[in-house]
């Protein structure tokens, strides 16, 4: 981490799990869990149903609310979408998009991607775009090529602006659900190498502000390794998320110097 340049970000991702009316106590233990002074912003991205109850509960707890993903559309003959608009009018202050389950399950690709961030900027979301590789393409070295594609492709006509809106969330495809983790030092290189591409293509200053989150199963007891790495500016939590005493945890490891 690096908070001189850029805030850290410890994003909760709870995918279709839990219930609205689990949200309150889950804060409520959250709150008694976490420490008195925190140094990263708490994001909890919950399904679309359940953002305004996340944004009621979190309020007290300063846990921002987030969507777990977007329609492309601002609105129109969509059945079962919901906007960035919509998003927006309910709370939501940031909208995980591009994340490897939607990719492999919905067909989503990088365009499409670019145009949900790019609709979320518009309504004043904040994007936490997911780009990753599978084991197939790290074990063929492919890893910094797929994953450059991905983020060139992602913030394509995103200016220089707008960019500091932009989360970057690096998720080894390999590393999500199975208990397999990147070491830091491997976590560390794919977060350093997306910094240098978004140094090429808006100089060091944009590159420096940007925030880089590492989703490939951090949790209580890896997230102080992976967070000491200068490039890793928070996580993507996805099962330890729902943990409010293993989630307290991976917040307080943010706090390091």
């Amino acid at each position: 981490m690096n908070r001189k340049y850029r805030k850290t970000v410890i994003a909760g991702n709870w995918k279709m799990n839990m219930l609205a009316s689990e949200i309150k106590p889950f804060i409520e233990e959250l709150k008694a869990n976490m420490p008195a002074k925190r140094a990263c912003d708490v994001v909890l991205c919950v399904p679309g149903v359940m953002v305004p109850a996340m944004v009621k509960s979190g309020k007290d707890a300063k846990v921002a609310a987030g969507g777990e993903d977007c329609s492309c559309f601002e609105k129109g003959a969509y059945t079962g979408e919901v906007s960035a608009a919509q998003l927006a009018d309910v709370g939501a202050k940031y909208c995980v998009v591009g994340h490897s389950e939607r990719r492999q399950y919905h067909g989503e690709d990088d365009m499409l991607v670019n145009a949900k961030a790019k609709a979320l900027l518009a309504h004043g979301v904040n994007p936490i775009i997911c780009v990753g590789e599978s084991l197939e393409q790290r074990e063929a070295d492919l890893t910094m090529e797929y994953v450059a594609y991905q983020v060139k492709t992602a913030l394509s006509g995103i200016d220089a602006t707008a960019l500091r809106h932009c989360v970057i969330a690096y998720e080894p495809i390999w590393a999500i659900g199975t208990g397999k983790t990147a070491t830091a030092e491997q976590a560390e290189e794919v977060c350093e190498g997306i910094r240098a591409v978004i140094r090429k293509i808006y100089g060091a200053r944009p590159a420096r502000a940007v925030s880089i989150l590492y989703g490939g199963s951090m949790n209580a007891k890896n997230a102080a390794e992976l967070l000491a790495q200068p490039d890793i500016d928070g996580g993507l939590i996805g099962g330890a998320s729902l943990k409010p005493a293993d989630f307290a945890t991976i917040i307080a490891a943010a706090n390091q110097e």
